[in-house]
């Protein structure tokens, strides 16, 4: 099928072979992949319910392959083009069920990707297994890899714990079904896609893993929810798509979504992405004096600085980090947390120092700045 481009290079449907459209993309130039490929499902006959009534599931011809050899051909040939028009700090999110996705992460790691964590998406209604031969399957995988180990990819950290009220958001993420309005359905009142992903699904990967005009690829459009949620998230996106019906629908779709403002969209920035600061500066710009006594919290611990920016503790001396380690028998101590200084009567964390700083040296206008570039 030869492969439909649109004159703009984002936040456009190429109609057209996956593998083709991919090549036709310039090396490094997407942020974030998001794919939803075939499950090579192997149904062999239709599935009925109790009251032999036909199970809408997916028969398609896209998701059909002769072998296990055919389907993992195709699967390494798109994720090799698709590792290729990554940027270099580029991620990808790959989502299947128990008929893939192992196959999918041995083809990932085989070809250089790097895989931060695998995400279970956990249906809240899911179909009911209806031959009783087997438990009910309620949850899909989605695989969570960078392009390669050396990737830097962007993990939008704070913003998802906030999120998730305050709490680490974990590995098992609860969602229902695409259902009700948000269900495409075609002329005759059917599902116009047999696998649309719900937007829900869509919003958290996008929070997570991108930031506002990351370009986000699509390889396998479909009715297009990952550019409903780009275009809604001031990202942009492009989409591949190999049936016209479907690619039909999903532009018709996402020329109906209203982009969020640009300040609805602001994250809360990960605390290392913010300018460093050493404990150094803080003496240097005389917010803490030479000679001054931190304590831990509780009190427990001692320690004078000095004026190199080591502490010295029972003869030993070295960072707010090592000297936190070392007082308290670990590897490893954020100092700026642990050490705390008198003022008012009160102990503070020296962290408050540091924001000190970075007012008196404008790093804090530099980030505003940033965050609303």
């Amino acid at each position: 099928m030869a492969v439909r481009r649109s004159e703009s290079t984002t936040n456009r449907v190429i109609v057209g072979d996956c593998i083709e459209a991919l090549k036709s993309l310039p090396n490094h130039s997407v942020d974030l992949v998001f794919a939803d490929p075939p499950y090579n499902l192997q149904l062999s006959s239709d599935l009925l319910r109790p009251n032999n009534t036909r199970v809408d599931g997916v028969d398609d011809d896209w998701d059909k392959f002769a072998s296990f050899a055919e389907y993992d051909a195709f699967s390494r040939a798109w994720l090799k083009e698709a590792r290729r028009v990554l940027k270099p700090d580029g991620a990808i999110w790959v989502i299947g069920s128990y008929h893939n996705i192992f196959r999918l992460g041995v083809a990932l790691q085989d070809l250089g990707f790097w895989i931060q964590n695998d995400v279970i998406w956990r249906k809240v209604n899911p179909m009911p297994n209806f031959r009783g031969k087997r438990f009910t399957n309620a949850h899909e995988t989605l695989i969570w890899a960078g392009r390669e180990q050396r990737s830097r990819v962007t993990f939008n950290y704070e913003s998802l714990k906030a999120l998730n009220d305050d709490v680490q958001m974990r590995s098992d993420w609860l969602f229902p079904i695409c259902s009700g309005p948000e269900r495409l359905k075609d002329e005759g009142g059917r599902k116009a896609h047999p696998t649309q992903k719900p937007e829900a699904l869509l919003h958290r990967i996008m929070i997570a893993s991108t930031k506002p005009g990351d370009v986000v690829l699509d390889p396998f459009f479909g009715t297009g929810t990952t550019g409903a949620v780009a275009k809604r998230l001031g990202r942009r996106f492009i989409g591949i798509e190999r049936d016209t019906d479907y690619a039909k629908a999903a532009e018709e779709r996402i020329a109906k979504v209203t982009p969020l403002a640009p300040a609805a969209l602001e994250t809360q920035r990960s605390k290392r992405a913010e300018p460093r600061v050493p404990f150094g500066t803080i003496l240097e710009l005389r917010l803490l004096e030479p000679g001054t006594t931190l304590l831990d919290p509780r009190k427990r611990f001692r320690a004078e600085v000095k004026a190199d920016g080591t502490l010295k503790h029972n003869g030993e001396q070295g960072s707010i980090h090592r000297m936190g380690a070392i007082v308290q028998g670990k590897s490893a101590c954020n100092g700026w947390t642990f050490w705390h200084f008198e003022a008012d009567g009160k102990l503070k964390p020296i962290d408050l120092l540091r924001e000190q700083a970075k007012v008196q040296l404008g790093l804090t206008n530099s980030v505003a700045s940033a965050n609303r570039q």
